[in-house]
């Protein structure tokens, strides 16, 4: 891709994640039972954050996803309100940060595989699912790092209830998100000829 091209799609990815963040996942009841109960929807738990580093990744490419996400950092540690719960350079204290810090290896692995496959469902979903390893190894080892150093109070949240909370259960969704990444980066894939 060209400089502009791939300036163009790390602004569209900085502004997906940024919405992303304050938009909540949800599904919906089986449509075979929607005549019977109506249609009826159910949170996933988590939000199109991940989707959006993920998305980047399989139209923009390696460099532009993770320029995104680093812009995406540097807005949000400089007190614009772009994270979850809001921004500013203690969010580096916060065990969920590391997860953060994951979108930019995240988006890169992605975008690499993305490019590097051939254009097709499963690979696309290959390229989904090693971004969102990535992610999660990073945040890992943050979480590991923030609790070895004392970074986090550890009387407010042990070490195996942060795991839980932010790499365990935050899955089951964040695979159906995959899962939806995966058929929009391959129809807008095919619908720009890549």
């Amino acid at each position: 891709m060209t400089p502009p091209t791939e300036l163009l799609w790390a602004l569209i990815g900085l502004i997906l994640t940024i919405g992303g963040t304050f938009l909540e996942a949800f599904t919906t009841n089986l449509p075979w039972n929607w005549s019977q109960d109506g249609v009826q929807t159910y949170s996933l738990q988590v939000n199109f954050q991940v989707g959006a580093v993920l998305l980047v990744g399989c139209l923009g490419g390696k460099r532009a996803a993770a320029l995104s996400q680093i812009a995406y950092l540097i807005l949000g540690l400089t007190r614009f309100p772009v994270f979850t719960q809001g921004g500013g350079l203690d969010y580096i204290y916060q065990p969920s940060f590391g997860y953060l810090l994951g979108f930019i290896p995240g988006a890169w692995v992605c975008g690499s595989f993305a490019f590097r496959l051939p254009s097709r469902l499963e690979s696309l979903a290959f390229s989904c699912l090693s971004g969102l390893f990535t992610i999660h190894a990073t945040g890992l080892g943050y979480l590991i790092a923030t609790y070895m150093l004392r970074w986090v109070d550890i009387n407010a949240l042990s070490f195996p209830q942060a795991v839980l909370n932010f790499s365990i259960y935050p899955i089951p969704g964040q695979l159906a998100v995959v899962c939806a990444v995966t058929v929009l980066a391959f129809a807008l894939r095919h619908l720009m000829f890549y």
